[in-house]
């Protein structure tokens, strides 16, 4: 028997549930959990009231494990394999891929909903194609990505979502490169990925801009070479001082709140770019001067979904990255849990003054 962390309805708090598993099918890897993240997105599931999907639904998105068994066709893993769970992969179908263009890819491969709920048999839904807060887990071959075991689990598990996000904004959704300034508002496990993204490509300078000193002392300790504390400066008007008036070239927005891509924007030098990478809540709206912020300086504005991640190409790269010691996954990993913690402890998501919980199956 299998379990899980099952929201059940609307008004339901998330527990804990025995779970039946099917087989998987053509193109399927059944994956023993052992690692998942505690990530912001599954939080808002349950604060919007499941956005949209399907109750049951089985939370938990960003997990690693081992491969326990595959259906037919499956060539890329085997039984035994260490392997991240992806959220989105390709398509090679759609529009976007078919032009050349997978990093948005707009149809991600799926695995059928194979895992129900004990007590009534219900087909559950599994958060992002994933549902990762449970023992095991049905996923796309695709989105089983075989890596190296060297790397710790809790800390493999966080290339899953989190860190391929925030380090995803830097390296594959924009063009940052070598000798770029960059901003990064909000310091959280995503933010502080994004440093380690910008980092990675190189760049010349990279603030950092958070209300909290310790997520500052985080993001220095990551990379950043200029931190702001905005809880006691307008932070659009200390990066601009910071970098002598001309603004950054690419300006990251980590936070949910819309200001903060707002202030991306104003961040920016002329023909500079404004990402948008952390998940907005439902209805919320933006507000600029198109004329003054966004026409005459040329920003362009974006978004990423999950750092834009081909998964076969870039988990192997970021582990790798990992194990020479170019990004530091360890200091991410500031608690693990236990299963049975979790709907305890995700309400709780950002308290503190740690970067992530992991789950520990």
């Amino acid at each position: 028997m299998t379990r899980g962390v099952i929201y059940a309805e609307p008004e339901a708090a998330p527990a804990v549930e025995e779970l039946t598993v099917d087989s998987p099918g053509r193109r399927e890897v059944l994956v023993r959990v052992q690692a998942c993240g505690l990530c912001h997105s599954d939080l808002q599931i349950v604060e919007t009231k499941g956005r949209g999907m399907r109750f049951p639904i089985l939370l938990g998105h960003e997990g690693a494990g081992v491969v326990e068994e595959v259906g037919g066709g499956v060539t890329s893993v085997a039984p035994g394999d260490r392997v991240i769970v992806a959220w989105r992969a390709p398509c090679g179908e759609c529009p976007q891929c078919t032009r050349g263009d997978p990093r948005r890819c707009s149809s991600q491969l799926r695995a059928k909903r194979r895992l129900h709920r004990a007590a009534d048999g219900a087909l559950l839904t599994p958060v992002l194609r994933c549902g990762t807060f449970a023992d095991h887990a049905i996923v796309h071959e695709a989105c089983a990505v075989k890596v190296p075991e060297e790397l710790p689990i809790e800390q493999a598990s966080l290339i899953a979502c989190g860190f391929s996000t925030g380090a995803g904004a830097a390296l594959w959704a924009t063009p940052v490169q070598e000798g770029s300034w960059v901003a990064v508002i909000g310091c959280g496990g995503v933010g502080l990925a994004v440093v380690q993204g910008a980092l990675l490509r190189g760049a010349e300078r990279i603030v950092a801009v958070d209300v909290a000193p310790d997520k500052l002392a985080h993001a220095h300790a990551l990379g950043a070479t200029d931190v702001v504390d905005a809880s006691a400066v307008d932070p659009v008007e200390a990066v601009r001082e910071l970098t002598g008036g001309r603004g950054v070239e690419f300006a990251f927005s980590a936070i949910a709140a819309p200001v903060g891509l707002a202030q991306a924007i104003r961040m920016c030098a002329y023909a500079g770019w404004a990402t948008l990478v952390g998940m907005p809540a439902p209805g919320a709206a933006l507000d600029v001067d198109l004329d003054a912020d966004v026409f005459w300086p040329r920003v362009t504005i974006t978004t990423t979904h999950g750092g834009d991640t081909i998964p076969r190409e870039d988990f192997p790269f970021l582990v790798q990255a990992a194990l020479d010691g170019r990004i530091d996954l360890g200091r991410f990993v500031t608690s693990t849990i236990s299963l049975d913690e979790v709907p305890e402890r995700l309400p709780r998501i950002g308290e503190g003054s740690g970067i992530r919980t992991v789950a520990l199956m």
